[in-house]
């Protein structure tokens, strides 16, 4: 079940072949309802091939594997591995690829220590139950660990629950005011990884977008007078040109707030850089930093030179 809960993550295998072929199908398939069916299939498979290398070996000749059951285990282990995925603020597409809509519950960020806390201290109290039964002579009753694990599983649905109902004030509180004298057509809040009480919100209206921060605790919007305006820009040939392309298609479809910059580049070789980010990656408190923005390179034809996520570019398939 430990290798089925981690066997979703094989996709970031895909990376290999160039950075924007490992986003395009990141949180794809392999987090998909579908595609569980066939990692669990090949982590029992593994095992299965483990099994009979080590001679069939068991440790009750009466209690022989069933396989059947322990493809069971390794698909619900499997499904934990999309529901934690489920609750931060990147997503997940399960229903892939029947339906490629990106779902997620922004509660949790993405590594959030508060959680691996919990987690560790599931499989380190463990521990202390043995140093207990050596020293003192204390026994425990059922299998050591379940507990511990219980107390951490107890420990995560509070965590969560807390999250939820201050995900939900924060929510509330974007879409209750009006923002430069329009109101909100849309407004989400995304998590902090230091504290529950305050969030990262956006805010879309008419014209333009908003960023600001969220104070649950005071019920304050934009308590540190922080508030970003990003005016929608005009629709051109060289943003729609740069939209058509593969990754502008790729990034669109997962972007909740995407917005673009476009530059122009002289001499020697004249086009145009389209860039683009979302803007719930965007908080007020992470600015100079563009996590997880890419960009398009066009020639003064509008076609596609370059496409660049992060750090590393590839080159489109008709100019490789």
């Amino acid at each position: 079940m430990t290798l089925a809960a981690e066997a979703p993550d094989l996709d970031v295998l895909s990376s290999f072949k160039d950075p924007v072929f490992g986003f395009a199908h990141h949180r794809g398939f392999t987090h998909s309802f579908l595609g569980l069916g066939l990692t669990s299939a090949a982590v029992v498979g593994l095992i299965y091939l483990i099994w009979r290398i080590r001679g069939q070996k068991i440790k009750n000749p009466k209690l022989p594997p069933r396989w059947g059951l322990l493809f069971f285990f390794a698909y619900i282990a499997g499904l934990s591995h999309i529901l934690l995925d489920f609750t931060n603020n990147y997503g997940i597409r399960p229903f892939w690829p029947f339906w490629e809509k990106w779902y997620s519950w922004d509660i949790v960020f993405i590594v959030d220590p508060l959680m691996l806390a919990i987690l560790v201290g599931g499989l380190v109290l463990p521990a202390f139950g043995a140093l207990l039964d050596s020293e003192f002579g204390v026994k425990q009753k059922g299998p050591r660990g379940r507990l511990a694990a219980s107390l951490a599983l107890a420990a995560i649905i509070a965590m969560w629950a807390g999250r939820d109902y201050e995900h939900r004030r924060a929510v509330n509180q974007l879409e209750a005011r009006n923002y430069e004298g329009a109101d909100p057509l849309r407004a989400s809040a995304y998590p902090y990884w230091w504290t529950p009480f305050q969030w990262a919100g956006v805010v879309e209206t008419q014209n333009f977008f908003a960023t600001m921060n969220v104070d649950t605790l005071y019920s304050d919007v934009d308590p540190q007078g922080e508030m970003q305006i990003y005016y929608k820009p005009e629709e051109t040939p060289i943003t729609l040109a740069a939209k058509k392309s593969y990754l502008g298609r790729v990034y669109l479809d997962w972007a909740q707030y995407p917005i673009t910059e476009t530059e122009e580049i002289g001499a020697p070789n004249p086009g145009y850089v389209v860039r683009f980010r979302d803007l719930r990656f965007g908080a007020p408190r992470i600015l100079g930093r563009s996590p997880l923005s890419c960009s398009v390179l066009l020639d003064n034809n509008l076609k596609v030179v370059e496409e660049r996520f992060g750090s590393r570019a590839r080159k489109p398939a008709s100019t490789e």
